[in-house]
């Protein structure tokens, strides 16, 4: 029996996919549990016009983030920390910081999609930020002393 998946089924295939199956199970698992639908003509037909939508705004979304990582790429972040005669950090620079510093500069950036590698010194370091799926920018980050 052919059904299209609706959501992704370990060991049978991701959502969106046409695939075949015993009779049973689709009737009496997969298709009560949402998991998937009759693959009829019409089915298919909304099937591939949903593709083809989702496609085109994915490429529009792609498009938008790497404008955002290119710009991300001209922009450093300064933040003031106090320090220790040695030049040691009292605590370290956080990924909350590095958002507060982007939203000051006009960036929508969560916190939770930057990655910043430990900074206890003073200089200056890179954070990447993750922008969409697959598309990473980076900012300078230049660590000062209050």
């Amino acid at each position: 029996m052919e059904i299209i998946l609706k959501k992704d089924v370990a060991n049978l295939g991701n959502a969106d996919e046409i695939v075949n199956v015993k009779t049973g199970y689709a009737i009496n698992y997969l298709i009560p549990q949402g998991y998937a639908i009759l693959a009829t003509a019409s089915a298919k037909k909304v099937l591939a016009e949903n593709i083809r939508q989702r496609a085109h705004k994915e490429a529009k979304l792609v498009a938008d983030a790497e404008a955002l990582a290119a710009k991300l790429a001209e922009v450093t972040v300064t933040l003031a920390a106090k320090v220790s005669e040695a030049g040691k950090l009292f605590g370290a620079v956080t990924t909350a910081q590095v958002a507060d510093a982007l939203a000051a500069k006009g960036f929508d950036v969560d916190k939770k999609d930057i990655t910043l590698a430990a900074v206890k010194e003073l200089g200056t370091y890179e954070a990447s930020v993750k922008c969409y799926k697959k598309v990473m920018g980076t900012v300078k980050v230049e660590v000062v002393a209050e």
